[in-house]
């Protein structure tokens, strides 16, 4: 979780990731932040989100993006 939260941290220092649930919903982040997401989550972690799983529900929060990324490390 912590690789992740700098990942979000560098696009956008100023969130608190820990409590933050709205991140699309709020347009925090946008959809070239959730693509470089998708890169840097791929290069630093070793997991490829597949474009099915690029939905706001992922999104939202550092929470469920890393419950995601778990799932699919572990496929």
């Amino acid at each position: 979780m912590k690789e992740l939260i700098e990942i979000l941290e560098e696009l956008h220092s100023d969130v608190d990731y820990e409590t933050c649930t709205t991140l699309v919903d709020d347009r925090i982040i946008d959809s070239f932040d959730i693509v470089t997401i998708v890169a840097e989550v791929d290069e630093r972690l070793g997991v490829m989100i597949p474009a099915e799983e690029i939905i706001p529900d992922n999104f939202n929060s550092a929470s469920s993006l890393w419950t995601l990324i778990e799932r699919l490390q572990n496929g």
